[in-house]
């Protein structure tokens, strides 16, 4: 068994025992301690997708994120919740990228994770594209109360997976969970298209602040 992520981390084992992405994201039952655990165990990554730091820096490891989807299904919000602890309900749209970082801890080691919020406009595709390299993780956004955004998900998978790392993890998010009353998107629509194309999966609210810490990494 694998002894990560609160479990007690023996630098000095390989971990090369640990099973394939599909076998051992049942070691946890949170998806973000997996989605954690995935990029740590992934033995393939470069070493620009997980910075290993052993010298005089203030964290251990970097972790380089994505936010992907249509404009206005929040992946700035997201952002901002997440490093900021606030909701801006106004927002202009992003211009190309956005960056911002917040320091984690994981079994009391430093995690710097670099988020990169990225343009949802078609004419800055070619902008993000160039962002997915390096980056271990994506995070897959679409609004639930906007089926279009939901419909444009496989497009935005299509083009993650083909400019970024084959190993990066993947989770898909749906976004605005608080406005269930205007649902366009079932739950289980989710989660069927995030198992039918091997993907985390999770609603989250950004104006509530729901799952917006579980989205990103979970703490505890």
């Amino acid at each position: 068994m694998c002894h990560l992520l609160g479990f007690g981390w023996d630098s000095n084992k390989p971990h090369s025992h640990c099973a394939s992405l599909s076998s051992f994201l049942v070691l946890f039952s949170n998806p973000l301690q997996n989605l954690l655990l995935t990029l740590l165990l992934s033995a393939t990554l470069p070493l620009n997708n997980v910075v290993s730091r052993r010298t005089a820096m203030s964290y251990d490891y970097l972790f380089k994120y994505i936010i992907i989807g249509d404009t206005g299904v929040g992946k700035s919000c997201l952002l901002l919740q997440f490093t900021d602890k606030r909701f801006q309900p106004v927002h202009d749209l992003t211009i190309g990228v956005e960056f911002g970082a917040r320091m984690v801890s994981i079994d009391s080691r430093p995690i710097k994770l670099q988020i990169w919020d990225t343009a949802g406009q078609e004419s800055f595709r070619s902008i993000t594209r160039s962002y997915y390299r390096g980056a271990a993780g994506a995070l897959l956004v679409y609004d639930i109360t906007r089926r279009d955004t939901f419909n444009h998900l496989a497009s935005w998978l299509e083009d993650a997976r083909q400019h970024a790392n084959p190993n990066m993890t993947i989770m898909l998010i749906g976004n605005k969970c608080d406005l269930s009353h205007r649902r366009a998107v079932s739950k289980e629509e989710g989660e069927q298209f995030a198992k039918e194309n091997g993907l985390l999966f999770l609603e989250a609210s950004a104006r509530t602040a729901q799952n917006v810490e579980e989205v990103m990494y979970l703490n505890q």
